[in-house]
């Protein structure tokens, strides 16, 4: 390790990378972790971390400023990079293309870290075909109020139906509020049928555990946990194993035997704490890629769902419309042909930030300034959206008045804190009430 003003060269695998500001701070409070220390936290765990993003492009999240700073995603791999460092070009949807990065070693994962990577985001598929994804994505994303058993409970429910589908599912806590289930599968299906099979499975676990567990893609309409069969479209990507999240005790996505699931608590997993683990339990997904399996089942279960009416769900927003796919409209804002009386949400957005902690405060703002109608909102009347731009994320928070009588409701107000940082000018704009 050689050393010089603000710079520590790292030798790795007979590589050198540079490691820049070595001392700035990514987390305070408890935990007081420098760049220095989140690099040796991944050095680490690099055989796991390496093993959920070898050979896979990756879209590049950077928190420069630290873990409470904003991220901004870069899909297009920097210009500046070492000549031993791979690529990989991808199509879009939108008819974009991009080459990004492509790690096959621990220095790579060492040179992404240094560029503010502390989570990291590949995308399904491996460099040598990148049309045939060979991993399906159980996202289990717990909606406000839902409690972490509530989360286990169907993860398990996961497990058991894809037991019976001949599949295998690897579980690991996402390292916020929820869980993923990862499912290594044969290449040799397209993103859009795997799609539709990870659709499959969200509805028939909707109907196993209806109490539980959505698969309907409006907040709106949603309760319990939410599988999100979008995380299959391509162009999407979801945390890896060992990624650090930027919550301040440092958590990370931990791999989970299945036996660990039911007692598993989310903070149990922390930069400070998984490499003693690692070091005495090893990579519980060590063997994942050896447990490939076909989705046929669930493609016939999607077969059934289509007989019964059910159809395509709504795709992500900046997707191509496709055929029989339902309306791309929210239920509150659909326009009807019937003459009839219809019941609209009444949803207020009451803050905007590229900080959750920041955007959360700002929903006790507002209860504190209407506590009543504070008092008669239901667990999910709280929509707590992450927003995605091209390359930047915010958190919007809405209310949904539907159980506060109208002559309660307050008028629209502005959204406080309202930072919205991929369009400056929705900053500047005035009160809005969605309806």
């Amino acid at each position: 390790m050689g050393i010089e003003k603000n710079v520590e060269l790292l030798t790795l695998e007979g590589l050198t990378v540079r490691l820049t500001h070595p001392d700035k701070l990514y987390f305070s409070a408890h935990t007081n972790l420098s760049k220095l220390d989140i690099v040796h936290y991944f050095l680490s765990v690099a055989p796991g971390a390496l093993a959920g993003i070898r050979d896979r492009p990756l879209v590049l999240k950077r928190f420069v400023n630290g873990a409470k700073g904003e991220a901004f995603y870069q899909k297009r791999a920097p210009s500046n990079r070492p000549p031993w460092l791979r690529t990989a070009t991808l199509a879009f949807p939108s008819g974009r293309t991009a080459e990004e990065v492509v790690i096959e070693n621990t220095a790579g994962l060492i040179w992404i870290v240094n560029l503010g990577c502390i989570e990291l985001h590949p995308h399904p598929v491996r460099s040598h075909d990148l049309d045939h994804p060979d991993e399906l994505r159980v996202d289990l994303d717990p909606g406000p109020g839902v409690s972490w058993e509530d989360v286990r409970s169907v993860a398990l429910e996961v497990k058991t139906l894809l037991e019976e589908v001949g599949l295998r599912g690897w579980p690991k806590t996402s390292g916020s509020r929820g869980m993923h289930v990862n499912v290594r599968i044969e290449q040799r299906w397209t993103f859009d049928e795997v799609r539709r099979a990870a659709l499959a499975l969200s509805r028939e676990i909707e109907r196993r555990v209806p109490a539980l567990a959505t698969s309907k893609w409006w907040k709106e309409e949603r309760h319990g946990v939410f599988l999100d069969y979008n995380q299959n479209a391509k162009d999407r990507t979801t945390c890896a194993a060992y990624s650090v999240r930027p919550v301040p005790d440092a958590r990370v996505s931990a791999p989970l035997h299945w036996h660990e699931v039911p007692d598993c608590q989310p903070g149990d997993f922390t930069v400070l704490t998984m490499p003693k683990r690692f070091a005495e339990v090893g990579d519980p997904h060590a063997e994942i890629d050896a447990a490939r399996g076909s989705i046929e089942a669930l493609l016939d279960l999607a077969a059934k769902d289509d007989v019964a009416g059910l159809g395509d769900a709504p795709w992500p927003p900046h997707f191509r419309k496709v055929e029989g796919e339902a309306r791309r409209v929210a239920p509150s804002r659909a326009k009807s042909n019937v003459k009839r009386v219809r019941t609209r949400m009444p949803l207020v957005v009451v803050a905007n930030s590229p900080n959750r902690e920041a955007a959360l405060s700002g929903l006790e703002n507002w209860k504190n300034r209407h506590p009543e109608i504070a008092g008669l909102l239901a667990v999910d009347d709280v929509l707590v959206d992450s927003m995605r731009g091209r390359s930047s994320t915010w958190t919007r928070v809405r209310v949904n008045l539907r159980h506060v009588p109208e002559a309660l409701r307050p008028l629209a107000d502005f959204p406080d804190p309202n930072d919205i940082p991929t369009r400056e000018q929705f900053t500047k704009r005035g009160p809005k009430q969605d309806d």
